[in-house]
Parts: C-alpha cells; structure tokens; sequence
C-alpha cells in the first residue's frame, strides 16, 4: 500500500498531524475531482449541485440566500453568483419575500428536480466507487473521526 510519503515523493518523515492534514487534503481533491468529472455532462459546478440539493430538501418550500450559505458544505461559495447561474439555466426561481421585501427567496423548479433525478444514479455510483476501498465498518469509522475533528 502506498504511503503519503510515496505520494508527496518525500523522504522526510512529516509531524503525524501535519502527514493527516495532507491527507485529508489529498483526499478532499481526489474525491472532487471524481464528482466533477461525474457532473461534467450535466453542466453543474458541485457548489451548483450543493445548491440544488439543499433546495429540494426544501420539499417546494422556498429559502433565503443566507439559509443556502449556512448548509453549504463549501461556504466559501458566492451563493448569489451560484444562483444567478443556476436562475440562467433555468434550475431554480427567485422570488420577493411576502412578508418582508428585502428579502430574496430561491426555489428549485421542476427542470432542476428533473435534472437532479438524473443526475442521483450517477453520482451514487460514484460515491460508491470512491469509497469502495473501505468496508462498512470502516466507513463507520472513518464518518465518526472525521466528524470528531471537526466537533
């Protein structure tokens, strides 16, 4: 089994904090790049597909801007330029607040969960293929340390 080192192409023996650091780095890109290439075809950044999930968990309701950034798993993300494209392709809807006219609601239309129905298969393929690896147990694990660092 390769080790980080062969990887990095290092002999250095690296602080085992920074050594894990490295590689849930790695890791992070390894993983973003198998879903980008899987969206791809469908024309969708992940941050887009981030957005268009979180909008039908919405169930039809429709969601503030700021409510979209706080359960962005990339909160980096300009979340008004994600909408403004996914508004452009026709994904999503933005509409004026009822109660208050300052605010700005989003809404995901039938294209954008006709569009995420095909786009599920094939990102649950992958996501089993990137974590073939690893057996059940191990996926328990790896979800309960991951979750531990963070918490």
């Amino acid at each position: 089994m390769k080790e980080l080192r062969d990887i990095l192409k290092t002999k250095e023996n690296l602080p085992l904090s920074r050594a894990t650091v490295i590689s849930i780095m790695h890791s992070n890109s390894w993983i973003k790049d198998g879903l980008l290439n899987c969206l791809k075809p469908f024309d969708l950044s992940i941050e887009q597909f981030n957005v268009l999930r979180i909008l039908r968990g919405q169930e039809g309701n429709a969601i503030n801007l700021q409510d979209i950034q706080e359960r962005m798993v990339n909160k980096m993300s300009n979340t008004t330029r994600l909408v403004d494209k996914l508004i452009g392709k026709g994904l999503v809807k933005r509409s004026i607040c009822k109660d208050n006219r300052r605010k700005v609601e989003i809404i995901i239309t039938t294209a954008g969960l006709k569009l995420l129905k095909d786009i599920d298969p094939v990102i649950d393929n992958q996501e089993v293929h990137l974590t073939s690896k690893l057996n059940t147990q191990e996926l328990e694990i790896l979800n309960k340390l991951l979750l531990k660092l963070k918490l």
